[in-house]
């Protein structure tokens, strides 16, 4: 497996030298003169553990949740005190963990934020379907929250039951949600699990815009090898057939496609924290991502709050990229909208993308990856499927790696992936 993320990894980068993460960092952050800067918040604590997530994330304790928030507001404007101007920037999310356990201080943290930013395009949250009740969504709405995520996995009991976790209730949910009114209510599923077929899909679709959504995101099943789940996703054959069927089904209902597994009802509603040229991001265990360089802070959140708490960022890890490491970094995750511009790389890195990469996007449309039109490159449903088959190969090889590690060391001296 990892065989395959190396030689892809040599091949795109042109050296043979691995991804490197050392445990220094920068106490000041040069995020001043990125365009496309997005904000993310890292919430950790949920009132109970899913043995198939792989997200840091600890049991909720709220003096701890208290003691953690003072620390990540600090962490804040650590950050944005490096410059006097406010910087505009397209987003914010908070993910977790499940952030709307904090639903009274998430102001807080919006109001710190808006001191150092000027966020233009919304604000979003994750919840979990417990957390759907009139009284958060008002104090988040309140907040300035302007898009919902709901971890819904599956409305069918048998694949709630496979995944450990408990009914829910569509009816209450849409009660909920058509008096508490967002922008954007996305909601979230699991598929490839066992024995899930096209029809169990498409009813969980199906009820998700029927019951309040209209934006949801079919999340691909990927076993970890530090959780403790026992659950296998299907093979490949399978997991193309049904990925493939519920895609062309939700493309003739009409729904707009704004990333390899989410779909909208509506044009304006949309939830993504991954498809942004450069983003920010606050608490243990969030990652940064820069011009030049990716850093990610410390798993644990008692040496989080140790740092922070005497000045110094959480930095646990940071890689400094060389110009073929970021281009590899940028085509990957922009890739995940399901198109690549030509100009938007050109502007990034100030060089053509068929002069690095021409022989690659040649076989990529001779393979039937992507087609081209105006220097636009859009993956088609093969290309698509193929992308998702990589990024599980780069997730086990590269994330499930790097996460296991940190989740035992607080601060390693080296990761090379």
């Amino acid at each position: 497996m990892s065989l395959i993320t190396d030689i892809t990894r040599m091949w795109l980068t042109r050296t043979t030298k691995p991804f490197t993460f050392t445990n220094e960092y920068d106490s000041t952050l040069e995020y001043k003169y990125c365009d496309n800067l997005g904000l993310y918040v890292h919430i950790p604590f949920c009132k109970s553990i899913c043995n198939f997530c792989p997200y840091c994330k600890e049991i909720y304790n709220k003096d701890k949740c208290d003691k953690y928030i003072d620390s990540l507001i600090k962490e804040i404007h650590l950050v944005g005190s490096g410059y006097t101007e406010k910087k505009k920037v397209t987003s914010l999310y908070f993910g977790g963990g499940t952030p709307a356990l904090a639903a009274d201080r998430i102001k807080e943290i919006i109001d710190a934020l808006n001191e150092h930013f000027i966020i233009i395009e919304g604000i979003g949250v994750e919840l979990h379907p417990d957390n759907v009740t009139i009284p958060t969504l008002e104090k988040l709405k309140e907040a300035g929250v302007t898009k919902l995520s709901i971890g819904i996995q599956s409305f069918q009991d048998k694949y709630q039951n496979i995944l450990g976790r408990k009914t829910v209730d569509e009816n209450k949910l849409y009660d909920v949600l058509s008096q508490v009114k967002f922008e954007t209510i996305s909601m979230d599923f699991i598929f490839a699990l066992p024995q899930q077929t096209y029809d169990d899909l498409k009813k969980d679709i199906e009820t998700a815009f029927s019951h309040g959504a209209n934006h949801i995101a079919i999340y691909p099943f990927i076993d970890f090898t530090f959780t403790k789940s026992t659950v296998k996703s299907i093979d490949k054959r399978e997991k193309r057939k049904l990925l493939d069927k519920i895609t062309n089904y939700c493309l003739d209902q009409g729904y707009e496609r704004s990333s390899i597994w989410t779909f909208a009802s509506e044009k304006q509603a949309g939830y993504s924290s991954m498809t942004r040229d450069n983003f920010l991001g606050f608490g243990c265990s969030a990652t940064t991502l820069l011009k030049d360089q990716f850093k990610i802070n410390t798993f644990s959140t008692d040496e989080y709050c140790n740092r922070i708490d005497n000045h110094n960022l959480a930095t646990s890890l940071t890689i400094r990229f060389t110009e073929r490491q970021r281009m590899v970094y940028y085509l990957f995750w922009t890739a995940y909208s399901t198109q690549v511009d030509e100009k938007d790389f050109e502007k990034f890195f100030g060089k053509k993308l068929k002069k690095m990469y021409g022989l690659e996007i040649l076989v990529a449309k001779l393979l039937g990856f992507v087609t081209e039109e105006n220097g636009i490159y859009k993956m088609t449903l093969k290309g698509a499927f193929y992308y998702h088959y990589y990024e599980n190969f780069y997730t086990l090889s590269y994330i499930d790696k790097m996460w296991g590690i940190m989740r035992e060391h607080a601060f390693p001296e080296k990761i090379e992936l």
